[in-house]
């Protein structure tokens, strides 16, 4: 068996074994209420009904992040669990545009296979949910693929073609996030500059520009009568900006340790490669390699500081990284990885590197077969018993005793017991078993579902957020907006998270309104672990019979 040599075709089947295998995962799971997912529902959910970004809603950015999304919706339904299959979907392009990469610089075969497992395994495995910050990239590495398609291609028409569709990924992915699309742009420009220079050939560089100014002048000019330039302002004066040049060298070298290591033995390369011949700056493959690995490994580094949660937003670089290092090592090309045996040790020591990915996963079945020796006795310090977790307020924070609930929006999805226990009183309100679409609900909450669950209609209007985290999704206009329509009665349900370990993650003055102006019915935890939240139910005061028999047991 260990001599046994793959043909091109069968590492070809493993290469979508691998990249649509591993995105497939997923649909074979349940999972725990995410954090923040309620914003990826809420976006697909508006487009899923017809809103018009900036006219029915706004955001400080762009919404090119839940087209997907609501794809899906239409498709399967407007429920959470189909953000999970659109997830799938993003998994297996991002795959495939991996791999394009790999093959426009001519990774050997066998390699590319290891090459591939490293990116799915380390990046795209444990992105079940979708996530602006993860797809940003994925457009980005989509436009990186058509760049250099277009760079390698020996058609002309082909080429064209290929430069256009790396212009529109590039726009696709600014208008999905604009730091990362920022850097995506960036990137692709520096390819295409170098070709220029290397080519004398200016052209392809002014068709980038031109095909990139089109397409943002198509997409964004038909909103800009909508409050566009209000909102699509992410990070800039007079909101407040993320880009510190002190934070990303603090983070760069207090941190970043992984980003060092690759950069440096990739100048390493560099240099031992320039002293053996300096005709190697003129090697169009090698330099477009380094160029877009120091690219990435510059993003990741500036990423880390501008999206900072989840804290492993910044990960996909070590798949470009890798593969530029064993792409490029002599002695590792001198190794024939078309053996069977060595594929299948490679895979192994990829998967044991990356086991963080899937441990968590097959952690409770681990947990019948291994022996522990976990205890509870505080005399008896140990890893499970140096710190007093007895003591913490957060209930929620054991999964193992999360449950599902009834409603059809969320099914599959496990939470707290007292947030399913909160909904299921919720859904019984006389004020909403009569009332349903006809109520005018503010929910500012993450269980934005319940939004389709109960009936009611989302509030449109440009001065409308699409979620309301104070500085980054709404700012103090909106805020006083919606104390005054408290204070005036609009809403007849309200319902809001109270987080108070975050900064206005909801915002305070507007919990403050309502409980000078509205009557709080009920409360219920809500579906957070790592923070102690809690769910506050607010009526109009005049809204007694609305509420009447209604229980909190």
């Amino acid at each position: 068996m260990k001599n046994t040599i793959l043909k091109d075709r069968q590492l070809a089947v493993l290469e979508r074994l691998i990249i649509v295998g591993l995105a497939l995962v997923p649909l074979f799971f349940s999972f725990p209420y995410r954090v923040n997912i309620f914003l990826s529902w809420e976006g697909a959910y508006r487009l899923y009904s017809g809103q018009i970004p900036y006219k029915d809603f706004g955001l400080p950015m762009g919404f090119a992040f839940w087209v997907i999304p609501a794809v899906f919706f239409k498709i399967f339904g407007p429920y959470l669990i189909s953000l999970v299959k659109a997830q799938v979907f993003v998994n297996i392009i991002s795959g495939l545009a991996f791999l394009s990469i790999l093959k426009s610089f001519s990774i050997d075969r066998p390699l590319r296979l290891i090459c591939l497992l490293v990116f799915c395994i380390s990046y795209s495995f444990f992105n079940f949910w979708p996530w602006y910050d993860q797809s940003v990239i994925v457009f980005e590495i989509i436009a990186i693929s058509f760049v250099l398609k277009s760079i390698f291609s020996e058609n002309s028409k082909y080429s064209t073609l290929y430069l256009a569709l790396g212009s529109l990924f590039a726009f696709i992915s600014i208008f999905t996030k604009q730091d990362g699309g920022g850097m995506a742009f960036m990137i692709c420009f520096a390819l295409i500059t170098y070709n220029t220079i290397i080519e004398r050939k200016i052209k392809p560089l002014l068709l980038f520009a031109l095909f990139f100014f089109l397409v943002s002048c198509l997409v964004i000019i038909p909103f800009v009568p909508y409050n566009f330039t209000y909102w699509f302002n992410y990070g800039q004066s007079y909101q407040n900006s993320r880009l510190s040049v002190y934070d990303i060298i603090s983070a760069f070298l207090a941190e970043s340790q992984w980003i060092k290591f690759y950069l440096f033995i990739i100048v390493l390369m560099l240099i031992f490669e320039i002293r053996k011949s300096k005709k190697i700056l003129k090697d169009k493959k090698f330099m477009l390699f380094i160029i877009l690995t120091i690219g990435i490994l510059g993003e990741a580094s500036i990423y880390q500081v501008t999206s900072y949660t989840p804290p492993d937003n910044n990960i996909f670089f070590h798949s470009f990284a890798f593969a530029f290092i064993f792409g490029n090592l002599e002695f590792i090309k001198q190794i024939n990885f078309r053996q069977i045996g060595l594929i299948i040790g490679s895979t192994f020591l990829v998967l044991l590197w990356w086991s963080g990915s899937y441990w968590k996963y097959i952690d409770r079945l681990a947990r019948k077969f291994i022996p522990q020796f976990e205890t509870t006795d505080s005399d008896k310090v140990s890893i499970h018993t140096y710190m007093d977790r007895a003591s913490s307020s957060n209930l929620n924070a054991d999964m193992n005793v999360w449950v599902y609930s009834d409603l059809k929006v969320f099914k599959d999805i496990y939470m707290p017991q007292s947030t399913v226990n909160g909904m299921t009183r919720l859904m019984k309100m006389p004020l909403i078993k009569n009332g349903g679409a006809r109520l005018k609900v503010l929910n500012m909450t993450e269980l934005t579902p319940l939004a389709y669950q109960i009936g009611y209609k989302l509030e449109t209007g440009d001065d409308i957020p699409l979620w309301y985290h104070k500085g980054v999704g709404m700012f103090q206009k909106q805020v006083d907006s919606y104390c005054d329509k408290i204070k005036n009665h609009f809403y007849d349900l309200v319902l809001f998270e109270n987080i108070p370990e975050l900064n206005n993650f909801y915002p305070f003055e507007v919990d403050s309104a309502l409980n000078k102006y509205y009557k709080k019915v009920d409360s219920f935890s809500g579906p957070r672990r790592a923070q102690v939240s809690e769910i506050e139910v607010f009526v109009k005061p005049d809204s007694s019979d609305s509420v009447r028999n209604y229980s909190h047991n």
